[in-house]
């Protein structure tokens, strides 16, 4: 087999990977999360590239078979990072937006694309209490949201300093001064990295091991600059044991002294959804910018995220392209000149679906049935002699390690890494491990709309298992 042309079967591939597809979703409450040969299927793949291909169905034959590689993240007991699944209405649409193969780049790209993403952002502003005036771009995920945001941010510093650095670059500015506590997000350094404010130039401003921001030692860096403008990064939900910055009282100082406020909310931003959770992220309306991923709470396929920005126009500067063959600034907006991508998927079509399908209603019920399932697994750890709970459960993460008697702290770590380890390869559930406040620990996230109590009951029941088995050893 050569030229595509001549192999056109299109509808008898589909088929055949909707079926497979479906046996596949249809077993996830089964499987394992991880096969026991899974490293030896990956490996399995042919390294050579062919000369004369073997057509279509061979393909994928050979693709399906070596699915069983693949991690059953998309179902109810992968709880390693913070992944959601893809609800029916998002996973179909997803389908469909690859079978369109739209460029949202702008509406005369695509106008489906276009206007999904206008009401994707509109009613997601609604979903997290955002203003309406706001705008936004969706992105690949929460990393290039927060280079959206921060981008933003850079111009209104460097505006600030009477410089279009779009333009000319940082050349005659000084550092720009970035601040955050110790909850600080990977992603948000790699954004500073991108934007070329650089890693190193946060200040975490923690007045503990854990990270929690020291406001008053915030209020004071801020004052010793004298009214010069900088950025501040508040964190919505800390990945070790979900907990939050204070961000009313970081947009109190933020206002006080003229400083950007950036709030990375990837996955805690939807605990604005509850009335339960809602005070956790009071005052992010008064934010600059403000970020969360679609591929966590959302449950949409991968790569979605979210870039709120109060002030649009700032996204212009980073972000604008023109040029001949591309349609010139008009009444709708040209997402693929608010956001690093020019070609970009038709992701919004996913999250128009879901949101569409279920609603406020059905995402408030999701958002409290996994902070009743966060409360179980807690209450389930207290009360297991061998478990200890390392941190209060403010939203869906619960953190917690294997203790039992008779270990030092360095005899601990070494257990907790092993039995993290042991998780790993028993692939019945999927958990790893972290380090909070210096102690390796768990930290099980419930964020999958597949999960149920019965998916936290096994999380528990084969930690201390396996915690058993190793501690014996």
């Amino acid at each position: 087999m050569s030229d595509p042309l001549r192999d056109p079967d299109t509808a008898a591939a589909l088929r055949y990977i909707a079926a497979e597809a479906e046996r596949y979703l249809g077993s996830l409450a089964q499987r394992g999360v991880r096969l026991p040969q899974a490293d030896a299927i990956a490996a399995s793949l042919d390294e050579r590239m062919p000369e004369t291909g073997d057509g279509t169905m061979p393909a994928l034959t050979e693709l399906v078979r070596a699915a069983d590689a693949a991690l059953g993240s998309a179902g109810p007991r992968f709880f390693h990072w913070v992944t959601g699944g893809g609800t029916a209405a998002a996973l179909a649409a997803d389908w469909l937006t690859s079978a369109l193969d739209q460029n949202a780049f702008a509406y005369e790209s695509s106008p489906l694309a276009s206007r999904c993403e206008e009401l994707a952002l509109e009613w997601s502003k609604d979903l997290f209490g955002l203003p309406r005036s706001w705008g936004g771009v969706l992105t690949t995920g929460a990393t290039m949201a927060n280079f959206v945001g921060l981008a933003a941010a850079r111009r209104w510093w460097a505006r600030r300093h009477g410089v279009d650095v779009d333009e000319r670059g940082y050349a005659g500015l000084p550092v720009v001064p970035v601040f955050s506590s110790g909850y600080i997000h990977v992603s948000a350094t790699k954004a500073l990295a991108m934007t070329g404010i650089g890693r190193s130039m946060v200040r975490r401003l923690s007045r503990d091991a854990v990270g929690r921001v020291d406001l008053e030692a915030l209020d004071t860096a801020l004052g010793e600059l004298g009214g010069a403008p900088a950025i501040v990064v508040g964190n919505a939900g800390e990945v070790n044991a979900g907990d939050f910055d204070p961000i009313e009282r970081l947009a109190d100082l933020c206002e006080r002294h003229g400083a950007w406020l950036h709030i990375d909310g990837a996955f805690g931003l939807f605990a604005a959804v509850s009335p339960r959770s809602a005070h956790l992220v009071r005052g992010v309306e008064r934010a600059h910018s403000v970020i969360s991923d679609g591929h966590k709470w959302l449950n949409v396929p991968y790569e979605s995220g979210f870039a709120f920005v109060r002030d649009a126009s700032l996204l212009h500067g980073p972000f604008a392209l023109e040029a001949a063959y591309l349609p010139p600034p008009g009444a709708r907006p040209q997402f693929g000149a608010l956001g690093p991508e020019a070609s970009r998927r038709a992701r919004a079509i996913p999250v128009w679906a879901t949101l569409r399908a279920y609603g406020r209603a059905g995402y408030r019920d999701m958002v409290e049935r996994h902070l009743d399932l966060a409360q179980r697994v807690a209450s389930r750890v207290d009360a297991a002699p061998e478990l200890e709970r390392l941190a209060a459960v403010p939203l869906n993460i619960v953190c917690f390690r294997y203790r039992p008697q008779g270990l030092d702290e360095s005899a601990l770590d070494a257990l907790n890494a092993r039995i993290g380890a042991a998780i790993l390869a028993d692939g019945r559930v999927y958990v790893g491990t972290t380090r909070y406040a210096g102690r390796v620990a768990f930290r099980p996230a419930i964020v999958n709309w597949r999960t149920t109590e019965t998916d936290v009951d096994l999380l528990v029941a084969v930690i201390r298992e396996i915690g058993a088995r190793e501690a014996a050893r």
